[in-house]
């Protein structure tokens, strides 16, 4: 029996739960309101309706006054005790506070003013508007097209912070801003039927609306596009012409800019969720990549491939029956890859997302910038799909033997299937609901590229050296990553390096190595995550032996979305504990048998 005092020591505690819980849940809804506020596009993403008819204001002004905000809403949040918090919240208290210091940081080292680089910014993404909020009705292409005459405001602003960015030295390398003018002028059609504007928007919408309502809206954002987008794109096309690409730098390395080190240093903290130094990540890749050469010569026997590594490596690259011969080839084989995968998932998994994924080709005008694929989040109401983007540009440079890997990772079982989870998960706040930690996320993809021989892929050995060249490329980005930003390497350093470990084409690792160059620190995400999550699951397996549960795991590992590395790994190490007191429970209820 529980005496007096227990029972109200433990009435005080819960009490305390309760108001420690409900002043985060305060805190929480004035950050997500005023986040929603001022990104109308998030609140797009999320079915939110408001602000839908104009895009954020990103003046210097707004910019700042919204890292004061968030400092104080910092303030407010280290007032609440993690202690004093329910289980749930505690993880709500973390992100939170993560995602706000990470803004916080953004804005010390004035990352606002470099907003584009070779691969992102406002030009690239803006193409992607009528899918991003797939409007149906008259009163969404109202709204569509008040966005598209907002264009006009918008891209000033960004011409003032990029100017900002020259005055303050903050600027991209000149070498992997090469092809922006391109991309950039791309949209400065003359038949605007062929704008991205007009057919990124779905013929369904089109069709449902009927001939004669719909009539008046393709004029109504024809002449946004004449009146606003258009010109928009040719002044921002000026400015990059006359005054941006003159002022980029010469030097490749985050290093050579103002902060550059410590700048680095945090994007490590941020991508990673770690603390780590530059020099311990740089020797991990080299370790991993000695592994993974080794594991790729026994498969170079298996196949009979009279030659060295390298030159089996070049065998790869060059010869045309590792190359899809069409862009239809390519996506059919895909396509076959994921109809496979969907149907094993149920051995890995307890949960499974309802949201469901399409596969589609990269958008043409960013697609000789870009990588072999990229995934695209659903909504988090449901109103829209995931998307498996595939690039077909140069079919020479996207071998066959990569696909399976490559499609697991972006698709199902990685990129889809966690990020369709996490955007079901009703029981995170929203702001949780969008947590985006790169080492979760991409080390949860790299990590399910391997779940696929538990799944019955890799049979071929083709494939299986496919998905070690995969998790090498992986690997190699922590060496080249550090090197470039920490250690003073060329660009050609890093070009060379991927090629001696990695099966890449040279288009790929061109377009890799500008990547890492262009958004430092976001490349060592993905190792470090893998690493992290494999590690975590033989601790478990070796802690539970028979008693682990692959599919349990699993529905462990990502009931909470996306979070940081180290709460990851305590969620688990309870999730064991809970599984060791279960079992005992188990045996102490089984009824003894006489000797």
């Amino acid at each position: 029996m529980l005496l007096l005092s227990e029972v109200a020591l433990a009435q005080e505690t819960t009490s305390q739960q309760i108001i420690a819980d409900q002043k985060l849940t305060e805190l929480l809804d004035q950050v997500w309101n005023f986040e929603l506020e001022s990104s109308p596009l998030l609140a797009t993403n999320i079915g939110d309706p408001r602000g839908q008819d104009h895009l954020a204001d990103d003046s210097l002004s707004a910019i700042q006054a919204r890292a004061v905000r968030r400092s104080k809403f910092l303030e407010t949040l280290e007032a609440v005790l993690v202690d004093d918090l329910s289980e749930g919240k505690q993880i709500d208290h973390e992100l939170l506070r993560r995602r706000l210091e990470g803004q916080i940081a953004d804005f010390r080292f004035k990352t606002h003013l470099m907003p584009i680089n070779n691969r992102g910014g406002f030009h690239i993404r803006f193409p992607e508007l009528p899918r991003v909020m797939a409007p149906k009705s008259e009163g969404d292409f109202a709204n569509y097209i008040a966005r598209l005459k907002d264009f006009d405001r918008y891209t000033n602003q960004q011409i003032e912070l990029l100017r900002g960015g020259i005055k303050a030295g903050l600027v991209q390398p000149a070498i992997i801003m090469r092809d922006s003018l391109s991309q950039v002028e791309s949209h400065l059609v003359e038949d605007l039927t062929k704008s991205l504007f007009l057919t990124n928007i779905a013929a369904e919408s089109k069709s449902n609306l009927g001939a004669q309502r719909w009539a008046p809206i393709n004029q109504q954002i024809e002449d946004a596009l004449k009146q606003s987008v258009i010109p928009a794109y040719q002044r921002f096309a000026d400015f990059l012409r006359s005054e941006y690409l003159p002022a980029c730098r010469g030097p490749v390395g985050a290093s050579a800019m103002p902060m550059g080190r410590e700048f680095y240093l945090d994007r490590i903290q941020r991508f990673t969720t770690i603390e780590i130094s530059p020099e311990e990540l740089h020797q991990t890749g080299v370790s991993e990549n000695a592994r993974i050469r080794s594991d790729m010569e026994l498969i170079k026997q298996k196949v009979d491939f009279d030659g060295t590594l390298d030159e089996f490596l070049e065998h790869l690259r060059t010869d045309p029956k590792f190359y899809a011969k069409s862009a239809e080839e390519l996506m059919q084989t895909a396509a076959l890859i994921l109809k496979r995968a969907d149907g094993r998932l149920p051995e890995l998994f307890g949960h499974l997302p309802r949201i469901p994924y399409g596969l589609r080709e990269i958008p043409a005008y960013v697609a000789p910038q870009t990588t072999a694929a990229y995934y695209w989040p659903p909504a988090t109401d449901g109103t829209r799909g995931g998307v498996y983007y595939l690039n077909t540009y140069n079919l020479s440079s996207r071998p066959l033997y990569q696909l399976e890997a490559l499609s697991l990772h972006e698709a199902v079982p990685g990129h889809h299937l966690q990020l369709a989870i996490q955007a079901e998960l009703a029981n995170l706040h929203p702001i949780s609901r969008e947590s985006n930690f790169t080492a979760f996320i991409e080390g949860w993809a790299l990590y399910s590229e391997r779940l696929g021989k538990e799944i019955g892929f890799y049979k071929d050995p083709y494939q299986d050296f496919g998905r070690l060249s995969m998790e090498a490329w992986r690997a190699s980005r922590l060496v080249v990553d550090t090197g470039l930003h920490w250690m003073g390497w060329s660009r050609q350093q890093a070009i060379d390096y991927m090629t001696a470990n990695t099966a890449l084409s040279p288009h790929n690792i061109v377009a890799e190595v500008d990547r890492y160059i262009g958004w430092p620190g976001q490349a060592l995400a993905y190792k470090t995550g893998e690493i992290a999550i494999s590690r975590i699951r033989r601790q478990a397996e070796q802690e539970l032996g028979d008693n682990f549960d692959v599919r349990s795991f699993h529905d462990r590992v990502l009931e909470a979305g996306s979070i940081p590395l180290p709460m990851l790994e305590q969620r688990i190490n309870q999730w064991i504990n809970q599984q060791h007191a279960s079992r005992a429970k188990e045996n102490q209820s089984e009824p003894q048998r006489a000797e």
